[in-house]
Order: structure tokens, then sequence, then C-alpha cells
């Protein structure tokens, strides 16, 4: 089929959508319990008395609440042995009580006090304190700004710190059935949003009215909104992350969208490319050098194999068909793909340098775009997780360039 011809409404679009978010559940309190016990385990293995664990994703991910980061110290203190406790301003206790999944204590600290004293008193009472001759190492959220860190070190240079990323990372990169099943429905629910999104394609349209039909679009199908969305036309498609200036369609062009959503705080993020109209031969032939570096890549990540491998194998085939090398335009500008889950971009990552051997549960996307300065840019993004038998697309990718959703199979 051709993009541009079906002459369909947004709200003829929007009425053919359903909500999809039931069926699937939040993550439960055993998960939960699971997590910490997990993290625990990694702590003592790798000689940590605690972690602090910040507010953002790690937090939520240990514990179930969810707080955006701010200049006040909230989080969780997690001991290598022993239940977690969180610190938090005081008159915010009632907000953090709301939203724990995991039961704890918590430490508050009034505004003129010290949100760090008060953490160190907290470690001391859980019996993790200096001792002659030596430090406790404390694992700090990778997250955590640095005057706070520099708070901490300042005020008690009994304790070593460390980037806690060795135990929050690890266990977040390895997926458990629940947190594949939430990325499933929003992968599915916002592949539906990208179909909807085609069909009300028109001479004329601006950028700006497809991202706002997208929104609309998400919230029909179960979701809050996206949480992000990115429409470019044409010479801006060049762009990976888009230009500030909003454009309007016009045929012939090549048209990128890259959205995600969000379904209980699990992420989605797919792009498509293809032309409004009929697409000339450049445009074709580019096309599917990228869908064949996209399916190199799927190809290339096995279990066992480095993540730096998957990233060389979709540049080899790319580079194979004039374009390249490396990072050099007409190209692939950026990395492979990237892990994800709560965070749209989390480790590890499909790049040179990463060498995390691929392992059972790890999730990420898989889009080595094509980007030709003053033409086009081309993106197909899916996801795969990592099965005992290998990798398994989220979404089926892209069928063609005429025919992007396989609507005419």
């Amino acid at each position: 089929m051709t993009i541009g011809v079906g002459g369909t409404t947004a709200e003829e679009a929007l009425g053919r959508l359903r909500n999809m978010l039931g069926g699937v559940e939040p993550i439960t309190l055993n998960e939960y319990r699971m997590r910490i016990g997990n993290a625990q385990m990694r702590m003592r293995h790798l000689g940590l008395e605690a972690i602090f664990l910040n507010a953002g994703s790690n937090l939520e991910y240990f514990t179930g609440v969810r707080w955006s980061p701010s200049e006040r110290m909230v989080g969780a203190i997690l001991p290598a042995s022993g239940d977690i406790e969180y610190l938090a301003p005081a008159f915010e206790e009632g907000t953090i009580r709301d939203f724990m999944a995991v039961e704890g204590a918590v430490n508050s600290w009034q505004e003129h006090e010290s949100p760090y004293r008060l953490l160190f008193s907290c470690l001391r009472r859980m019996g993790i304190g200096p001792n002659p001759g030596a430090r406790p190492t404390i694992g700090l959220c990778s997250s955590l700004p640095f005057f706070m860190f520099d708070g901490l070190r300042m005020l008690d240079p009994g304790y070593a710190f460390t980037d806690a990323g060795a135990v929050t990372g690890y266990c977040r990169q390895r997926k458990s059935a629940a947190e594949i099943a939430l990325m499933q429905r929003a992968k599915d629910m916002t592949l539906e949003v990208h179909r909807a999104a085609a069909s009300i394609l028109r001479e004329g349209i601006s950028s700006t009215e497809v991202a706002e039909f997208i929104h609309q679009a998400h919230r029909k199908v179960g979701a809050l909104g996206s949480t992000f969305c990115i429409v470019l036309f044409g010479q801006a498609s060049a762009f990976p992350h888009g230009v500030k200036h909003p454009q309007a369609l016009k045929r012939g062009d090549m048209v990128l969208i890259d959205t995600g959503c969000r379904v209980h705080s699990y992420l989605s993020d797919i792009t498509r490319s293809y032309v409004f109209g009929e697409p000339d031969e450049r445009q074709r032939a580019l096309w599917a050098f990228e869908k064949e570096a996209q399916l190199v890549a799927f190809a290339a990540a096995q279990l066992g194999t480095r993540c730096e491998e998957v990233d060389a194998a979709a540049r080899d085939a790319l580079e194979a068909c004039g374009l390249g090398p490396d990072y050099q335009l007409p190209g692939l500008p950026h990395r492979t793909g990237h892990g994800i889950g709560l965070d749209i971009h989390e480790s590890p990552y499909l790049v040179r340098g990463d060498q995390t051997p691929i392992e059972v549960g790890m999730c990420f996307s898989n889009e080595p775009m094509i980007c030709v300065p003053g033409e086009f840019g081309i993106r197909l993004e899916d996801h795969f997780y990592m099965s005992e038998a290998g990798p398994r697309w989220f979404t089926e990718p892209s069928h063609s360039v005429d025919d992007p959703f396989g609507l005419a199979r």
C-alpha cells in the first residue's frame, strides 16, 4: 500500500482504536522482595555493606516508590543484610508511605536539617559504621547528583563510597517474565498508534499536528499519553532527534516517527520510517539497507555474544552497502541499540566498548539508523528480548517501504 492514499481523518482513526491495557498486572510485592534479595546477594559478593537508592528509576525498581529526583534527598537505604529503610523530608513522609510497595521505616529530616547527617546516623544504627583501620563501603546510586555525593564525603570521611551501578545495573539488566510482559503490552499499544498515525497523513499536514494525534492515540489505547514523540518529514528526518521547527508534509517526503508510552512504568520505543507517496529508487535502496542492517544485528545478538559485537555486525552490513565507514555520513551516526525497561535508555548498550555478554532477560532496541545529510534519514527501531533460545522480537519489523505495517499481506 502507498502511504497517503487512505484519506482517514484523525477522528476516524481515533475511533478505530480500543483500550488495550486490560489483562496486564503491575509488579507484585513478591517480585520486589526477590529484587531486594538479589541485590543483597550481589552486595555481599562485592563487599558493599549498603547502597543508597536515590529518587528515580532505581528507587522505583526496588521499592515501587516512583519519585522524581530534586535538590531534596529522597531515597532508600538498602543494607547487605536486613530491612530497607527510607529517607525523606518530614513533610513528604505520608506521600512516601502511600507510594511504597515494600514497607519500611521512614527516616525524616526537617527543611533546616542535614539529610546527609541523617543518612550516616541510620547507617550506624544499622550496625554499619567506621571501624579502626577499616571504612565501610557504601554504594551510591549512579544518578545521585554530585553535590549530594560531595556533601556526604565531606561530612564523614569514615566511609568509602563507590558506584552502586554494579548492583543496581546488574539486577535491572536481566528482566523477569513480568517485566517483559509489561513491555510487550506497551510496545503493542505503540505499534497500533503508529499504524493509526500513518493512516491520517495528508499533504500539508504539520509534524506538530501528527504529534498531537499520537498523544491522543496513546491515551485511546490505554496509556496516559506519549512519553515522547518525534515526528520528522523530508530533510529533517536526517537529524536523529529532530529539529526545532515543525515541517509540512510533501509528496515524496521520508516520514520518521519515533514514539512510545508507559504501561505500569515500563516503556515502549518504536520508530517507523516510510515515504509519503511513491518512494524513488534511492529511498528504496537505502530503506532496504536499513532493514538488512537491523536484521543482521538481530541475528548477531546471541547468548554469550558481547554487546559491542552486535554493533559491529550492523556497521559491517552498512559498510558493505557503501555507507560509513564507522560513524561517517551517509551512514550510522550513533550506537545500534540500547537497553530499555523503566528508563528509555538503560544499560547495557549495543555499542563499541560495551563488552557485556548478552544474557537471558536482557532487552534491547535495534535501530542502526541511516542518515543522509540534506536528503533524509531512515530509522527502523524495534526491540527484542533474550530468551533461553536466543533473541525474540517484541514487535515485528517493518515489512517493506511500500507496506511498512504489512497491511497488504
